[in-house]
């Protein structure tokens, strides 16, 4: 969490985003104080009118005179108010735009590795609802509560100016509103922060039930996630309760002690009219301008509780702006002129950042050659599917170096790094939207053939029985489709950005033996020119290797083709031995425990 700031160093931040808008709220600033302004005279007109027309022999035309004035100053105060909205509504938006399309874009440049630490429901509740309630304070809860502020001020002057004695009496119960606005301050603070984080971990809750609720049906454990669901509601719940109650005391306090005062003044006005120091029609007065700056003072309650909260939602935005990218690219970056698609791990390490001193990846030192099939065996733990990552550098590793062609891959421009090195994993992640889209995702501009060969070669051609082909939107994360479909298309998009450098991580676990097989023959071909590193679950996926490389406790011990280990290594003898023979589509066997529970309750 980011450390306490004041208000103001918190605000201020917004100042880039806000600085091409200040032109418009300053209008839209000036139109709602000319509103207050004009609300203020009003009494004055009243004042006039009590103290001349209403006597005895008083001009009867006055009085139509000051209800024409009045009418006027109505009416402008509407106009103003209505301009008001017109300059700050639209630019505020704007900014509300651009503050998220820079946080998306942020987002999409952090490391995984910060993604690993944040939950999704956070970083959307930052995205969606801290930027749309920014937006509604920059053009309402701001600008009002400097005209609110303003109002004050400039109605306790025309007070004082009409009867001191009487301000003062109004005056002093602004002083214990003070004393009690930095108590409610500091607890309406963290109270609201609290409830935005709540908010955050509550859209993360649901987030997963829904893209976990195979799962959670399949293991019949709906009702408890529906238990933990609402203890977070419920919290989250307690948290806005206790904010109303903070809010509700404030605005109780801003409201009884200015009536309270009203209430002593009128008695101290009577008093003072009847001994002569003060007219009818300044008391009139008087107590018109208490009634149009009572509203601010009871408002007050309310922006402050929305500045506060515009605060902490400003304090939300930038922890997650002021993160850090540490996979960046280099200032001048390096490429062979003749790209071939060596990968080399030189002494290559890789721990967490909390766990700096339990590395997953210890001194790894492997050699690949160009257009080699190297496979990556070993047992739970091993440290595979790390090593896979750092080849697209989704992780740096921390000890080392990792080179393709003797460039250090952190001598790469990012982005053309990844365009040479194409990545597909077990766990695949598709995108609501067509097959095409989510295969073509590294090759946009890639040609109809390109789309047609990688499916052929990941043995996808389901995709042109769907009801709209290739063009046929597959749905959130592609649920529609089984696991094995899933994982075809997620091989036809590796495949797809003809990548020099292929990072496979299993790509074939839910696939059957037959279209394996398929699969299997076709990349033969494909990878004939492209260096690939496979991780290797299943016997048959080793057999496509040139060469295999055993992985134990986060070291290779030992590289060489699978007969050659086969014949010296007991360990990798071990390994294969607990290879996995048949396939797992993990669909396939929830859709059959759910098929179980459900006999099991007839």
């Amino acid at each position: 969490m980011a450390s306490q700031t004041t208000f103001f160093r918190s605000i201020s931040r917004l100042y880039p985003h806000v600085r091409p808008i200040i032109p418009r709220l300053l209008l839209g600033l000036l139109s709602a104080l000319l509103a207050s302004v004009v609300a203020l005279a009003i009494p004055q007109v009243l004042r006039v009118l009590v103290n001349s027309s209403l006597q005895p022999g008083g001009n009867p035309q006055t009085v139509w005179a000051s209800a024409g004035i009045i009418l006027l100053l109505g009416t402008a105060e509407a106009v103003l108010v209505a301009l008001r909205r017109q300059f700050v509504i639209n630019p505020a938006t704007t900014v509300e735009t651009r503050m998220r399309n820079s946080l998306y874009g942020h987002l999409q440049d952090l490391p995984v590795a910060f993604h690993d630490r944040w939950g999704s429901g956070q970083l959307l509740s930052r995205a969606m609802t801290d930027l749309n309630f920014l937006r509604r304070w920059m053009a309402f809860g701001a600008i009002m509560l400097v005209v609110t502020t303003l109002t004050v001020l400039i109605g306790i002057a025309a007070m004082f100016a009409m009867s001191w004695q009487l301000a003062l009496i109004f005056l002093a119960a602004a002083l214990p509103i003070m004393a009690y606005g930095f108590r409610f301050r500091r607890r309406f603070s963290k109270v609201t922060r609290r409830s935005q984080d709540q908010a955050g971990d509550l859209a993360t809750t649901v987030e997963e039930s829904v893209h976990g609720i195979r799962v959670l049906k399949a293991f019949g454990r709906s009702r408890e996630a529906l238990e933990n669901f609402n203890g977070q509601a419920e919290e989250l719940r307690q948290t806005e309760i206790a904010k109303a109650r903070h809010q509700a005391t404030f605005t109780m306090v801003v409201t009884l002690l200015p009536e309270l005062a009203l209430g002593a003044g009128l008695v101290v006005g009577i008093m003072l009219c009847t001994a002569g120091d003060l007219s009818i029609g300044a008391l009139v007065a008087f107590f018109a301008t208490a009634a149009v700056i009572a509203a601010p003072v009871e408002f007050s309650g309310m922006l402050l509780a929305m500045a506060l909260t515009a605060k902490s939602a400003v304090d939300r935005h930038f922890e997650v702006m002021d993160a850090e990218n540490t996979i960046v690219s280099p200032a001048e970056p390096r490429r062979p002129e003749k790209l071939s698609g060596a990968l080399t791990f030189s002494r290559a390490s890789f721990a967490f950042d909390d766990a700096p001193d339990k590395p997953i990846l210890k001194d790894i030192t492997l050699e690949i050659r160009p257009g080699e099939t190297m496979a990556l065996v070993g047992v739970t733990g091993s440290g595979k599917s790390a090593l896979i990552q750092l080849v697209p550098r989704l992780y740096d590793a921390t000890g080392g170096a990792v080179r393709i062609d003797g460039v250090d891959l952190r001598d790469f421009d990012v982005a053309e790094l990844r365009r040479i090195v194409g990545v597909a994993f077990e766990d695949t992640t598709l995108f609501s939207s067509s097959v095409r889209d989510n295969v073509l995702l590294g090759a946009p501009e890639a040609t109809a053939e390109v789309l047609d060969e990688a499916l052929d070669v990941a043995q996808a051609h389901f995709a042109y029985s769907l009801p709209d082909g290739v063009d046929t939107l597959i749905g959130e994360e592609g649920l529609s489709l089984s696991g094995g479909q899933r994982q075809r298309i997620a091989l036809a998009r590796a495949i797809a950005a003809r990548p020099r450098v292929l990072a496979l991580d299993d790509p074939l676990s839910a696939l059957d033996v037959h279209t394996e097989e398929l699969v299997e023959a076709r990349l033969r071909t494909v990878l004939k020119d492209t260096t690939t590193l496979i991780v290797a679950h299943r016997p048959s996926t080793v057999a496509l290797a040139d060469r295999v490389a055993l992985l134990e406790d986060g070291t290779i011990t030992a590289v060489g083709t699978h007969a050659d280990l086969l014949a010296r290594n007991q360990h990798y003898r071990h390994v294969i031995a607990s290879l996995d023979v048949e396939p797992k589509d993990l669909d396939t066997e929830l859709s059959d425990l759910e098929d179980q529970a459900e006999e099991a309750t007839r």
